[in-house]
């Protein structure tokens, strides 16, 4: 990767969100009091071109939770994702996965196992320095939704006056509904080969319709007790592009 591009994303990592959106109305109030000569001056700057970029439709896994999956054992979540190139800088996402956990403590047992889908869409921030260039940094927002199943629970409650009560909490199944604000970045490794990260912050929406038996882990979401939650993803991604007009030499 020539050094002009590696420069170029040390930079962009060192953007956020938060500054961005700091930084809009300050330069919108600033702009307004600029002098008719410095106006004149700026027309003769030319605005960033548009490629036609034809399509892509990208299909990843994460690797980072197969790794996790390693290390923890009373967990376990397997995630992937395809995101499709709509136009000005949209991305569709959409990003499925399936998991589960176990609690295992010497007065309380049981397991979950869930899966999961997110529905959102990416804006890229970055402008394309030619029409093969498919390096993005991003935004974006999803609407996801899991469907968990609990086993039965069994429970030993220690009383000082009747002793130990032991008894069982009958299995169920219940819905998960969470919001999700994300934030990440591609970067074309070779031709079609993308890699890189989304963190996200996750907004748990329907919680308190599973306040018994809460799952240790909700694959997709996280701690089930939380009502909101920060994640990682790093994805590999094999991008497919079609549709680009060739420029006649």
């Amino acid at each position: 990767m020539p050094a002009r591009t590696i420069y170029r994303y040390i930079y962009i990592l060192g953007l956020s969100v938060a500054a961005l959106c700091m930084c809009a109305p300050v330069y919108a109030q600033a702009d307004t009091t600029k002098t008719a000569d410095t106006a004149a001056a700026e027309t003769d700057v030319p605005d960033r071109k548009k490629y036609d970029v034809g399509h892509q439709l990208a299909i990843g896994v994460d690797v980072f939770y197969p790794v996790l999956n390693t290390r923890i054992s009373n967990k376990y979540s397997y995630e992937g994702e395809v995101h499709y190139y709509l136009k000005n800088e949209y991305y569709l996402a959409a990003e499925g996965g399936w998991g589960g956990s176990e609690v295992s403590y010497p007065d309380l047992q049981y397991t979950t196992t869930n899966y999961f889908g997110r529905l959102g869409f990416n804006k890229s921030i970055l402008y394309r320095e030619s029409e093969h260039d498919w390096d993005m940094m991003f935004v974006g927002l999803r609407m996801a939704y899991g469907n968990v199943s609990r086993s039965p629970g069994t429970y030993i409650v220690t009383d000082s006056l009747w002793g130990s009560i032991s008894g069982i909490s009958p299995a169920r199944s219940f819905s998960v509904i969470w919001s999700e604000v994300t934030m990440g970045m591609r970067v074309e490794l070779v031709h079609g080969l993308l890699a890189g990260w989304n963190l996200r912050g996750k907004f748990l929406m329907n919680g308190k319709s599973f306040r018994d038996l809460q799952p240790l882990h909700i694959a997709g979401y996280g701690k089930g007790d939380k009502g909101a939650v920060f994640d990682l993803n790093i994805y590999l991604d094999y991008a497919i592009r079609w549709g680009r007009k060739e420029k006649k030499k």
